[in-house]
C-alpha cells in the first residue's frame, strides 16, 4: 500500500483546546491536499469548516467529548445542532460509567438515539478503550452493532492511550458485519496506518500522517 492510499483512510484530526480558526483552516488546507477521508474538528467551528471547504472535504466532529458522561439528551443537541450547521459524520463518546455499571441498554439506547438524529449521516462511537478490560470491549462490540451505528472507534486520544493492534484485532473478530472499525490516538508512522489498516481498520484518526507527509515534526493526536 502506498502513501497516497493510506490517506484515504484519515480523519485529518485537530482537537486541541486552544484550536484557533487559522488552525483549523490550516488543517482544512492540508486534508485537501492529501484527500484525506475527512477533517475532524471541534463542533464550535463546523460551519466555518464547511462553508470554507464545500463539498471538497468531509467534515466530522465530537459529540459528548471527551469524557463522555453528558446526558442523552445534551448530546442529541450536541448532534443535531452539528449537523444543522453542516458536518458530514459524528464521533460520540459513549458513557463509560454506565457501561462499566452494566447499563448496558442505557449504552445502546444513547446510541440509538444519536444514530436517529443523524440519519443518513455517519456515526462513529468512542468507547475508550483504554479504560476498558477485554469483556467490556467485546460487550461494546455487540451494543454498537445492536444500536446500528457505522463505525466503533478506539479512543479519543485524550485518555491513557490511544488505538492498539490488539484492540482493532479483537473489534474484527466481535463486532457485526455492518459496522467498520476507526483507530484513533497514538498512530505514528506510515507502517503504523498500514498495520492497522491490514488488522480490519477503515478509518485511522490521527494527525502525524499529513505531518509526517509534509515532513513537519509528528507530535500530537
Amino acid at each position: 500500500m502506498e502513501q497516497k492510499d493510506i490517506f484515504k483512510f484519515v480523519d485529518h484530526t485537530l482537537l486541541k483546546q486552544e484550536s484557533t480558526w487559522n488552525d483549523i483552516k490550516q488543517i482544512c488546507d492540508d486534508a485537501m491536499a492529501y484527500q484525506t477521508a475527512s477533517v475532524c474538528i471541534p463542533p464550535c467551528y463546523v460551519k466555518q469548516a464547511k462553508e470554507y471547504v464545500k463539498d471538497r472535504m468531509a467534515v466530522c466532529t465530537v459529540i459528548g467529548f471527551p469524557n463522555g458522561y453528558n446526558t442523552t439528551a445534551v448530546k442529541e443537541f450536541e448532534t443535531k445542532d452539528a449537523i444543522a450547521a453542516g458536518a458530514d459524520e459524528i464521533d460520540m463518546v459513549i458513557n463509560i460509567g454506565q457501561l462499566k455499571a452494566g447499563n448496558y441498554d442505557y449504552v445502546r439506547d444513547e446510541i440509538k438515539t444519536l444514530k436517529k438524529a443523524c440519519g443518513s449521516k455517519i456515526l462513529k462511537v468512542i468507547i475508550e478503550t483504554c479504560l476498558l478490560t477485554d469483556a467490556e470491549k467485546v460487550k461494546m462490540c455487540e451494543l454498537v452493532t445492536e444500536a446500528g451505528a457505522d463505525f466503533i472507534k478506539t479512543s479519543t486520544g485524550f485518555s491513557t492511550a490511544g488505538a492498539t493492534f490488539e484492540d482493532v484485532a479483537l473489534f474484527a473478530k466481535h463486532v457485526g458485519k455492518d459496522v467498520r472499525i476507526k483507530a484513533a490516538g497514538g498512530i505514528a508512522s506510515f507502517d503504523d496506518a498500514k498495520k492497522f489498516i491490514s488488522l480490519g481498520a477503515s478509518r485511522l484518526g490521527t494527525s502525524r500522517i499529513v505531518k509526517l507527509a509534509k515532513n513537519e515534526a509528528a507530535g500530537g493526536y
